[in-house]
């Protein structure tokens, strides 16, 4: 014979039990952790991520002042870039200036050739002596086709038939600085960069340094 106990019994027990489990604060602290540590993962590799870009930033100043200087003493990265200067265009009344003068003397003393720029390429000495300085401090997916270099006339430097003295200048762009965190994602929604598609990747900031050369045509040992 079954006994079943009476309905507001029943009913007494279910609220009861709800009270309870309402007050029950069993597995709360898994629930906090499972609020928080998604924060803090993100927190802690967004430390790491961006100490890894100031590394690199800074190290790529310092590199590009050494490629600039390497650069400056060393035979073109580029072709086409003059050895010696030559005289300006003269009209048929005007006196040729004799070999020694400044450039800096006459509009047209020294002829001016402009600017010659180029790609890094691992076929050219001078661009891969450059690159193998400072490729470390880099980021991972830069190549020596990232670096680019010009070399721009400048009346203020050298004299008629002497070593074609340019600035040279040497920078290095189209870089992408990879992220380990999702990061740069977040950054890519909130509009920062111009590709938001870049995953786990951001633009890297372009640099340049720019010195007077020192002796292109001969120039082998610093």
């Amino acid at each position: 014979m079954t006994i079943h106990a009476p309905l507001p019994e029943v009913r007494a027990g279910l609220r009861h039990e709800c009270r309870r489990l309402a007050r029950c604060e069993d597995g709360v602290t898994l629930v906090e952790l499972a609020v928080v540590l998604p924060v803090f993962l993100l927190i802690f590799f967004g430390l790491i991520d961006f100490g890894r870009l100031a590394f690199h930033y800074v190290a790529a100043e310092k590199a590009m002042h050494i490629a600039a200087r390497v650069a400056a003493v060393r035979p073109p990265a580029c072709g086409g870039v003059p050895q010696i200067n030559t005289r300006g265009p003269l009209a048929p009344s005007d006196i040729p200036p004799n070999f020694g003068s400044l450039c800096r003397e006459g509009a047209n003393v020294c002829a001016n050739p402009g600017t010659t720029s180029c790609t890094g390429s691992a076929a050219n000495s001078t661009a891969n002596e450059i690159w193998a300085l400072i490729q470390g401090a880099l980021p991972n997916d830069a190549t020596v086709a990232n670096l680019s270099f010009s070399y721009a006339y400048d009346s203020n430097l050298g004299f008629l038939g002497g070593p074609y003295v340019p600035i040279v200048t040497v920078e290095v762009q189209n870089l992408n600085f990879e992220f380990v965190s999702p990061l740069s994602a977040l950054v890519g929604l909130s509009g920062a960069v111009a590709d938001p598609d870049l995953g786990s990747a951001i633009p890297f900031p372009a640099m340049s340094v720019s010195l007077p050369a020192e002796d292109l045509a001969l120039g082998n040992n610093g």
